[in-house]
Formats: structure tokens, C-alpha cells, sequence
């Protein structure tokens, strides 16, 4: 689609306009013009971490008052898997419907793009998925699951420079913290290593991995959920060795928005530092070159707001739009018929998505005749 965005601002509220064309962001306006209304645009939002396939209708689980480490709650989650009607249900349904309510997920609060934590599936490459998910170089799920060796393997096997992903230090005891120390022995902590969680980490063990050219995805939902507290981010973050996650809706909460949310109120950081680190800061985190601004040659992935609501306090019925890759897929629905978008209700506001898309999802009211059975 070529297309201009016209009547917009910058994050700095300065006047501008974007042309898109083959889904890039290009330097000279052409196309059919867009009218924004005065919204402000921003590069599109990426989430670290989340599993694609565990989301849709799926509620937040944990079978006790709280955790110690991560063992235990797959210890007790294991059993349910072939128990539990939720559960159940959501297994029953195509593996690649799964992922696409994962991707759907993601893209209506804003997401544009997906580090996906698990096996990968071929409906992630398919044109229509509703965000890009970058293949990472390498990942291991974690050491209690996978096992010392495997776990090293995999690293070994991830080519330099490329990111390596896998779970560590998710919990407040003893167990998760020597997590690290493990991870350290097998020669797992090493530039481009990204420890999801890190909850468990002592200060002496971040200095290492910041030293090590390592970084920590951060999920404080799942971990306030799980263990009632998660890590203090401010060294991390001023050491350009943090990114957010979402995780997924088994343990974390509803999207990255809801996120973002928490990470203020818990921070107080302001919107300036919140916005970039989630797009430009992830991206150069996470080695994503082509991603994460608004300039020209870059993918065309990105968000518009309302004039005036910063990112941190929008919900996903507030977007006005979201393009990824070039596609709009998302809109409010004064834009949506122009877009060729089919109107949807999301959380009760008029919204418009793109028809592919009109699948089961918690607060989006499909039209009568495209409910799925």
C-alpha cells in the first residue's frame, strides 16, 4: 500500500508527515493522503518477550498464594495441562489459530513486533501474521526444563551476534538466583544473551552480566503475579541492558500497554524514557536495525495517539492506528473504511481491523455473521 499519513505530529509534537510504500517509510510524499487529525505517531511498540500460542481467552493461573521459583509453578501447572476445561479447550483449538490470537494480542495494543519464546511455527512467516516475530539467533527454554547440557548446546549453537534467549533467575530463592552462577559456568552469559525475568539476580550478578554484554527482559506482571515482587530496573536500565516483555496471558497481564502502565507506576519514569525504550531502545537492545524510528528506509511499523495522551496511559481502544509493515491493520473507525478495514468494537469504542484478523479475542465484538464457530 502507498500511502501518505498527513496531519500528524512527532513525539516531540512537531508537525510532520510519513509516506509508506512497500512497506517502508520513504522520503518523498505519494499516495493516497491519510488524515490523522492531528495524532501523534510514533515507531510501532516491541515486546521482548511473549509466547505467541498461550494467549487468547487464556486467564492468569497460579494454583497457590505464591511461588518461591518457576519450578514450582510449572510443577504445578504440568498436571492441569491435561485436567483443567480452560486449558483444555484452548490445546483444542488449530496450533495456527493459536498463534494468531497471540499475534492479534500484540497488535492491538500497539506491538509491531514479537520476540516469540518457543518453538517457532511456519504461520509466523506467513504474510497475513498480524506482527513480525524476528526469528532470535538461538534460545533454550530454561535449565529446568531443557538440562545443563542441551542448554549449553544451544548457545553454542547461536551465531555470534545473534541474540540467545532462555528463561533464568525467575524466582526470589536460592535456586533461581544460582541460576546465574550456572548459566555462567556453562559460558551462557555472553554478548547477545537475554535472560528473561533475571528476578532472582543479586547486584554482584547484574554487574557480570552488564560486563558480559548480556541483557535482562523484564515481565513485572508475571512476576508480581507468581512471586509477589520483581527486580529494581533502574541499573539495568541505565545501562542500556533492559527491554519489557509482556509474557504470555497464562501468568502476565492483558498486553504491553498494560505493562507499560505498570512499569510507571512502579517507576515513575517519564514518558519520554517509557516511549523510547520500547521502541527505539529496544531495537538497538535487541539488534533490530530496520526497526524502532520513524525515518526513512526504515520498516513502516507504527502507532498514532490521540493528540495529547502519552503512551503509557493509552489502552488499546485508544490507538488510532497501527501500521505494520506498510499494512494498516488497526484503526479507529472514522479511518477504517478508507484503509478497507471492517468495523469491530473493541472494549466497547468503534474501532476497524483488517478482515483477516476477525478472529475470538476478550473485548473485540465481531459482527454477527463473522463470529467463528
Amino acid at each position: 500500500m502507498r500511502c501518505q499519513l498527513v496531519n500528524a505530529v512527532d513525539s516531540r509534537g512537531q508537525a510532520m508527515s510519513l509516506s509508506l510504500a512497500e512497506g517502508c517509510i520513504r522520503a518523498e510524499l505519494a499516495g493516497q493522503r491519510i488524515d490523522l487529525g492531528g495524532a501523534r505517531l510514533l515507531p510501532g511498540l516491541i515486546n521482548a518477550h511473549d509466547h505467541l500460542h498461550l494467549n487468547g481467552a487464556l486467564p492468569r493461573l497460579k494454583f497457590r498464594s505464591g511461588y518461591r521459583n518457576a519450578s514450582e509453578w510449572i510443577a504445578d501447572i504440568t498436571p492441569q495441562l491435561s485436567t483443567d476445561p480452560g486449558l483444555l479447550a484452548h490445546r483444542r483449538q488449530p496450533r495456527a489459530l493459536r498463534f494468531l490470537a497471540g499475534g492479534l494480542k500484540n497488535l492491538l495494543s500497539g506491538v509491531t513486533t514479537v520476540l516469540h519464546h518457543d518453538p517457532r511455527d511456519a504461520v509466523l512467516d506467513e504474510p497475513g501474521f498480524p506482527v513480525d516475530v524476528p526469528a532470535p539467533g538461538g534460545w533454550s527454554h530454561s535449565l529446568a526444563l531443557d538440562g545443563d547440557e542441551a542448554v549449553r548446546a544451544s548457545h553454542q549453537a547461536t551465531p555470534a551476534g545473534r541474540p540467545w534467549i532462555v528463561h533464568a533467575a525467575e524466582g526470589i530463592d536460592t535456586a533461581a538466583a544460582l541460576e546465574f552462577d550456572r548459566l555462567e559456568a556453562l559460558g551462557c552469559i555472553a554478548p547477545g544473551t537475554l535472560l528473561v525475568h533475571g528476578l532472582g539476580l543479586s547486584a554482584a550478578q547484574q554487574r557480570r552480566l552488564v560486563e558480559a554484554g548480556a541483557a535482562v527482559v523484564w515481565c513485572p506482571g508475571s512476576n508480581l503475579h507468581l512471586f509477589g515482587r520483581t527486580l529494581d530496573p533502574e541499573w539495568l536500565f541505565a545501562q542500556g541492558r533492559l527491554a519489557l516483555g509482556s509474557d504470555s496471558r497464562i501468568s502476565g497481564g492483558r498486553d504491553l500497554l498494560a505493562e507499560l502502565a505498570l512499569v510507571r507506576e512502579l517507576t515513575r519514569w517519564s514518558e519520554e524514557r517509557l516511549e523510547a525504550w520500547v521502541t527505539e531502545g529496544a531495537a538497538r537492545l535487541l539488534g533490530l536495525t530496520d526497526r524502532g524510528r520513524l525515518e526513512p528506509g526504515l520498516r513502516a511499523d507504527l502507532i498514532a495517539l490521540p493528540p495529547g495522551l502519552p503512551l503509557s496511559h493509552a489502552t488499546r481502544a485508544d490507538l488510532r492506528l497501527v501500521v505494520v509493515g506498510g499494512r494498516p491493520l488497526y484503526a479507529d473507525a472514522d479511518l477504517g473504511e478508507t484503509l478497507g478495514l471492517t468495523p469491530v468494537r473493541v472494549d466497547g469504542r468503534p474501532k476497524a481491523i483488517a478482515p483477516h484478523l476477525l478472529i475470538a479475542e476478550p473485548g473485540l465484538e465481531l459482527l454477527a455473521e463473522e463470529v467463528p464457530a
